[in-house]
């Protein structure tokens, strides 16, 4: 077992059935024979990753045509090995499909997402009391959580310090819109016996939030011990440093698995189309009175969204706030199609090229 993986994982002994593996995976690897294993993605350093299986941990890399096809592993990934004994290397060839993924849009030309993690059941979106708490960057994080299929839960950390804790949960319930909203303290301990229903075994939970947020110490919490390093928060605007580096999956002593995130300093929807109505439940439920199916809810006549502003049944930011994010993500999908049809063309370019190489050598 490598040892830096090691001491980041607890005595939880290690099953494929603990780490989430399910029929659905175990059907799609069942054309793989021979020297081939499965195991799930821990964490990734450059073009090396850890690779939890049956046996313990494993140091692998990935395949030539892996990386031809620009299909990288993410931390939460089922993946196939193929187990090279005579060269004392373990090569990730295949990427099992994915159950759920999360993703976040980066910036750039192309309008690419980045995949954070795989197979994740529920994620955890940490703020925490004091300036970070800001519900217009809840809504974002939201909308990509609900596109990835996995459930969110809204986590207020340090409610230590507010002096009453219920009012941190309520001027946050409006945004949350039914998702469950929990606040806590990892030093305390109040609050964390909240999150025991989403840390069964085998189930995965991922930690997204800003950096300063407490991530690391309700890692270092849950674990029992130190395994991730915090930093103090700038008192002045309450803003942290990125003590968290690296993606890493930790198995907490219950066999539920946890992965601790990098802190975000942008969210970006990408093209989490689908989570945006997910996370204004109420909108989606007044536009099926619109006059007009594909009502923008802005100047078209017979819009009942903005009748129901009017008549003081939903407010006005939460409206303008729907309408602001309906235009980035329709910006960054259009983005997006414009990046593949580049991607195309370079990729048709160098079939033609190919052709040619192969008819002029044909030709000599």
């Amino acid at each position: 077992m490598n040892r830096d993986a090691a001491r980041f994982t607890s005595s939880h002994p290690f099953t494929l059935e603990g780490l989430g593996w399910n029929g659905s995976f175990a059907s799609a690897f069942e054309r793989y024979r021979g020297s081939y294993i499965p195991g799930r993605v821990s964490s990734r350093h450059r073009t090396v990753f850890d690779v939890i299986t049956d046996s313990g941990f494993i140091q692998a890399g990935i395949s030539g045509a892996l990386h031809r096809a620009g299909r990288m592993p993410a931390v939460g990934d089922f993946v196939v090995l193929l187990e090279k004994p005579d060269a004392g290397v373990s090569l990730i060839v295949d990427i099992l499909p994915r159950k759920t993924v999360f993703t976040r849009g980066v910036p750039g030309k192309d309008g690419e997402d980045q995949v954070l993690a795989a197979n994740i059941d529920t994620v955890f979106i940490v703020t925490a009391a004091g300036p970070d708490l800001n519900c217009h960057r809840l809504e974002r994080y939201l909308a990509v959580v609900h596109a990835s299929g996995a459930e969110p839960v809204i986590l207020i950390s340090k409610a230590d310090l507010a002096d009453d804790p219920s009012v941190l949960t309520s001027a946050v319930a409006p945004v949350a819109a039914g998702v469950p909203v929990i606040a806590l303290s990892a030093v305390t301990g109040f609050g964390l016996s909240a999150l025991d229903p989403f840390l069964e075994p085998g189930r995965t939970v991922a930690l997204i939030g800003s950096s300063g947020v407490g991530k690391s110490t309700l890692i270092n919490t849950l674990l029992h011990r130190a395994v991730q390093d915090t930093a103090r928060v700038r008192e002045y605007d309450g803003k942290g440093h990125h003590k968290t580096t690296v993606r890493q999956m930790f198995i907490l002593e219950s066999g539920a698995l946890v992965i601790d995130n990098p802190g975000l300093r942008e969210v970006g929807l990408g093209t989490a189309g689908s989570g945006l109505s997910d996370t204004f439940p109420e909108i989606r439920e007044l536009a099926a009175g619109c006059r007009f199916s594909n009502c923008r809810h802005e100047n078209e006549p017979g819009c009942a969204v903005r009748e129901a502003v009017a008549e003081g049944l939903l407010s006005q930011d939460r409206l303008e706030r729907y309408i602001l994010l309906t235009k980035e993500l329709a910006f960054q999908q259009e983005k997006a199609e414009i990046g593949l049809t580049r991607l195309e063309r370079k990729r048709w370019k160098g079939i033609s090229k190919a052709a040619r190489d192969i008819r002029g050598t044909k030709d000599r």
